[in-house]
């Protein structure tokens, strides 16, 4: 399936001049006057604000300029931290970047920073987007990031290299297990009910992993990530894992006591249990929010890496309390 021609047409073809700019040393009252004067275009989302000397210094959102008390200076009240799209960029580009930051529109600039023209999400929708209605939004680039997935794996061969590096992490984590017990093979030798529960052992950690991950990433589609909004999360995933734990090591140990009879093995498995329903809902919000602080893609990485780390460590949990306790 060849990747279609139309998403390596310039942005500036699809971009709009009839644009708003304004200028820094402007009062809010003076733009307002500059705005009526000049009009706004078809949309008005973001007001972009220009240098003295015409580059580009900040945005304004239109409701922090309409809220602003009249004297005060637009130097002072834009937002600095601009995500442009340079004017030899693509369709696709700019795609990538609408679904990454989830933005309404972008300054197209030009080498000396100067917005030559601007890109709104319209460009990519056929419906009117009413952008109060939160679900609708969520779901609009949730549709955009469809689009690219089908345009990135257009050939097997592309598929393929975009996902097989990712699962070599379970590879790796297979090794590592396979290692791992090869160097407690004396401890399960000595308490051979640890290897009955292995699996279920390690099916519960990926279970919650996928969970808590599968969740993390409906999130990070839904809000900006924060420092406040990551601690805010992590306390609360530990309570769930806590929870989730005692749960599932009461039953598991329940299993193992009545049907072997030995109730520290039965302790072991079901502390691990526990441990890992922890390392596995930490690992499942850390991973996907890392990959997207660092502008990966984790729909596709999240999950065999979250996977693998939360084997190695319950694993590593399991048999380091068997061979403590045992």
């Amino acid at each position: 399936m060849a990747e279609p021609a139309h998403f390596r047409e310039p942005i500036l073809a699809h971009a709009r001049r009839d644009f708003a700019l304004l200028r820094e040393s402007m009062t809010v009252d003076e733009a307002l006057a500059a705005i009526r004067q000049h009009g706004v275009g078809e949309r008005l989302i973001y007001f972009y604000v220009a240098a003295a000397d015409g580059r580009l210094a900040g945005v304004l959102p239109t409701r922090r300029l309409l809220a602003s008390p009249p004297e005060s200076k637009l130097g002072d009240l834009m937002i600095r931290k601009v995500v442009t799209i340079p004017a030899t960029a693509t369709l696709l580009d700019a795609l990538e970047l609408f679904v990454l930051y989830k933005f309404f529109a972008f300054p197209v600039v030009d080498a000396d920073r100067k917005v030559i023209a601007v890109v709104d999400v319209s460009s990519f929708t056929e419906e009117v987007m009413d952008f109060t209605e939160p679900e609708k939004v969520n779901d609009m680039f949730e549709t955009l990031g469809f689009h690219i997935t089908q345009v990135r794996e257009a050939s097997a061969f592309r598929a393929f290299r975009l996902r097989f590096p990712w699962l070599l992490a379970t590879i790796g984590s297979g090794t590592t297990g396979a290692l791992l017990a090869g160097f407690f093979e004396a401890t399960l030798a000595r308490a051979i009910i640890l290897s009955f529960f292995l699996a279920l052992v390690l099916a519960l950690a990926e279970s919650v992993s996928i969970q808590s991950m599968t969740l993390t990433l409906q999130a990070l589609r839904a809000v900006k990530p924060t420092w406040g909004w990551f601690w805010t999360n992590t306390r609360r995933e530990l309570v769930i894992a806590v929870l989730i734990g005692l749960g599932c090591g009461a039953i598991v140990f329940c299993i193992a006591f009545f049907w072997r009879g030995t109730a520290l093995a039965a302790g072991v498995i079901a502390a691990t249990i526990i441990g890992g329903a922890i390392i596995a809902c930490l690992s499942g919000l850390i991973v996907p929010s890392v990959l997207h602080a660092l502008k990966l893609d984790p729909k596709i990485a999240a999950g065999p890496i979250t996977l693998a780390l939360a084997d190695v460590l319950t694993l590593l949990l399991y048999f380091s309390l068997a061979t403590w306790l045992l």
